[in-house]
């Protein structure tokens, strides 16, 4: 049994100290960082997932000063290894694993991802560290992020040739991102028991009515939506008719909400209390069967 099957939501803090995508320092700070992540304690999220790139090493020293303020709390950590195309030793994991620790101040994380598949050294390869790197102690469970269906069942079974599991595929999959539906990966995650974790499940704020043609967010975050604002509104103006029947949910808490019932595992960012609280309200209640399979009829042309 895998240490995150007890949860169904967690905190993804890629937005934890970065400048280039989420300008973090102008309009939000660790102040800010801090509250939310008081909020989530409160809420009763434990599960936090960052990475050695977020903010370039920044996002884990900032959830590792915060996490040492709450010792009595049982954190689940999750962070991820970069693997440069120019490596050319995958021994280099390890060396990055503790430097990562060193940042969060842990003795071990509970779950350490591949964050890309990158080319020149195989899968296998760099299975081989991860292996190792659960050997010594310093990682209890092993995932991958951004693999394929192909990707990820080489990373089993080279992983299972050492007789460790597989534990999950960190993906971006959103009601606005819904390859994983079609390319194999969600299924093939439900049939092995691997979670799949959810990383943008809002479409970075696509899906939270917000942000409309006329008024795009501002930054680098333009790209992500290039053409994309017109397609969403049909589906944001539904997501809120659905909130409604559902006592006032919000359109992000009715989107994490579809996420859970598909089996996924989100981790939606946040930078203040506020956005916190929001996606707590994802949690507790469950959208009905037409509902799900609406939101999957209606989303179904997203299939990037």
């Amino acid at each position: 049994m895998s240490g995150l099957d007890r949860f169904e939501m967690g905190v993804g803090t890629w937005a934890w100290g970065d400048k280039g995508v989420w300008a973090y320092g102008e309009g939000y700070g660790e102040a800010d960082l801090k509250a939310t992540f008081d909020a989530a304690l409160a809420g009763g999220l434990t599960l936090f997932d960052t990475a050695e790139i977020y903010g370039d090493g920044l996002s884990e020293t900032i959830l590792g000063r915060f996490m040492n303020e709450k010792p009595e709390t049982p954190f689940y950590v999750a962070t991820k290894f970069w693997p440069n195309p120019w490596y050319t030793k995958t021994s280099i994991l390890l060396d990055h694993l503790k430097a990562s620790l060193k940042r969060l101040d842990l003795p071990r994380v509970d779950l350490y991802q591949i964050h890309f598949p990158m080319p020149f050294l195989s899968i296998k390869a760099w299975m081989e560290p991860m292996a190792q790197a659960v050997k010594e102690g310093l990682v209890k469970e092993v995932g991958v992020s951004n693999y394929s269906r192909s990707q990820m069942l080489r990373a089993q079974e080279a992983l299972g040739k050492h007789g460790i599991p597989l534990a999950s595929n960190q993906v971006q999959y959103s009601l606005v991102r819904r390859k994983m539906d079609f390319n194999g990966v969600r299924e093939e995650c439900l049939k092995s028991g691997i979670r799949l974790i959810a990383f943008s499940p809002l479409g970075m704020g696509m899906l939270s009515g917000k942000y409309t043609p006329q008024n795009p967010p501002k930054g680098p975050r333009r790209i992500f939506y290039f053409n994309q604002l017109g397609r969403v509104q049909k589906l944001v103006a539904r997501l809120k008719e659905i909130g409604e029947a559902h006592g006032g949910k919000t359109c992000n808490q009715v989107a994490l909400n579809w996420i859970i019932c598909r089996g996924g595992l989100p981790i939606p960012g946040a930078k203040n209390s506020a956005q916190m609280t929001e996606n707590l309200g994802a949690l507790g209640w469950r959208l009905t069967e037409t509902e799900v399979t609406e939101l999957d009829e209606k989303s179904k042309s997203f299939t990037w």
